[in-house]
C-alpha cells in the first residue's frame, strides 16, 4: 500500500519510542489503577503519584491522543478500552508488562540494536557484563517484575492452548521448563484426568507448589528440579514446552530436543508452543519479537521451515501445526 505521506509516516515509526516510554511511565505509576473508578483531573492524579502537575497532564494528554486514555473538560482524563490494560487487575493486562520493557537494563539493551545488527550476537553480555537470566538473578527485584510480565502475556495463551488440543490421549504430560507451572496448572484443570510434572531449575520451581495447590491441581502434579541441558524426566507419553527454544540458537535448541527425545517413550508426543513467523511483509508481533530475541538472549523466532529443520536435526518429525488464536500455535511432534 502507498503511504499517503510517506514522510509524515517514517518520522511517526522513528519517534515511536516516545509513545512507549510514557505507557512504561504511566504503568509506573499506577495510573490505571487510579482510574478504574472513572474520570479524575491530572492535579489529583499528580498529588496520588507526588508527580509534577503540569508535566504529568503533558504524559496524559499525550497517551489521549493515541487512544489510551479520554481527556475530557477541566482536564479530566478516563480509561480508553486500550487504557483498561493499564489496570494490575484487567482480564487481559498489560501493567507488568509495560513496566518491564521500560526497565533501565532492558531499555539500554535495545539502544545498542546495531551492535546485534553487526555481530549477529545478543548485546546484554555486552552491556551488562552477563547473560540476561544471570542479570536478574542477581537482581531479585527485575526477576520478580520479569516473572510477573511474563505470567501477564502468558495467561490468555494458557487458556487457549488448553482448549485448543486434545491432550486426552496423554496419561501424563511433563512441562519442560514451565516456570511457575501457569500452562501446566490450566491444562490439567481443563483436563481432569491427566497427571503432571512441572520440571524446572530448582531454584524456579522451589514455590511451585503455592500455585498448584492454590489451583488445585498439586495432587495430580509432581514438581522436579534440574536442567534440561542435563537430563529430563524420562518415561512419559507427552512433553510440552511453552516458549523456551526461542530463547535459544539452534545448537542449543537441538540439545534441549535431544533430551527429550531421549526420555521420551516410543509411542509420546512433544508439543511446542511458540510462534510461527509469517511470510513477507506480514506477521510484525513476531518478527519484532524476533529482534526482542536477538538483543536479549541471542535466540530467534523462527519459521515453519526453520522449526522443521530443528526437529529434522533433533530427532523428531512434525505431525501438524493447530492455531489457537493467539500469537502462538501448537506444533506438534512425533519421535523418527
Amino acid at each position: 500500500m502507498t503511504a499517503k505521506n510517506p514522510s509524515a509516516e517514517l518520522m511517526q515509526l522513528a519517534n515511536a519510542f516516545r509513545i512507549s516510554r510514557a505507557v512504561h511511565v504511566v504503568a509506573e505509576l499506577g495510573i490505571g489503577d487510579l482510574l478504574k473508578d472513572g474520570p479524575r483531573k491530572a492535579e489529583e492524579l499528580a498529588a496520588e503519584t507526588n508527580t509534577h502537575p503540569r508535566a504529568l497532564y503533558r504524559v496524559l494528554r499525550t497517551l489521549a491522543a493515541v487512544g489510551v486514555f479520554h481527556e475530557g473538560n477541566d482536564r479530566n482524563f478516563s480509561l480508553t478500552e486500550v487504557g483498561q490494560c493499564l489496570r494490575s487487575d484487567a482480564q487481559n493486562p498489560v501493567y507488568d508488562w509495560a513496566k518491564f520493557v521500560g526497565r533501565p537494563y532492558a531499555w539500554q539493551t535495545w539502544a545498542e540494536l546495531l551492535q546485534s545488527v553487526r555481530t549477529g550476537e545478543s548485546v546484554f553480555r555486552h552491556v551488562h557484563g552477563c547473560e540476561a537470566f544471570e542479570y536478574r538473578a542477581r537482581h531479585p527485584e527485575e526477576n520478580l517484575l520479569y516473572d510477573r510480565a511474563q505470567a501477564e502475556i502468558s495467561r490468555g495463551v494458557s487458556e487457549a492452548v488448553a482448549k485448543s488440543y486434545d491432550f486426552s490421549a496423554f496419561k501424563q504430560i511433563i512441562d519442560v521448563g514451565g516456570g511457575q507451572g501457569g500452562l501446566l496448572i490450566r491444562v490439567l484443570q481443563v483436563w481432569d484426568r491427566l497427571r503432571g510434572v512441572l520440571f524446572d531449575q530448582p531454584q524456579v520451581v522451589a514455590n511451585a507448589g503455592k500455585a498448584l495447590a492454590a489451583a488445585g491441581v498439586l495432587d495430580r502434579c509432581e514438581i522436579v528440579g534440574g536442567s534440561f541441558f542435563d537430563s529430563i524426566p524420562a518415561g512419559s507419553d507427552g512433553y510440552m514446552m511453552k516458549a523456551i527454544l526461542h530463547n535459544w540458537d539452534d545448537e542449543p535448541s537441538i540439545s534441549i530436543l535431544r533430551n527429550i527425545r531421549k526420555a521420551m517413550r516410543p509411542d509420546g508426543k512433544l508439543l511446542i508452543v511458540e510462534r510461527v513467523v509469517g511470510g513477507p511483509n506480514e506477521d510484525l508481533e513476531a518478527k519484532l519479537s524476533d529482534l526482542q530475541m536477538m538483543v536479549a538472549l541471542g535466540g530467534l523466532e523462527r519459521t515453519l521451515e526453520e522449526f522443521t529443520e530443528l526437529f529434522d536435526a533433533s530427532g523428531f518429525r512434525i505431525e501438524r501445526v493447530i492455531p489457537t488464536g493467539t500469537r502462538y500455535s501448537i506444533i506438534e511432534c512425533l519421535p523418527v
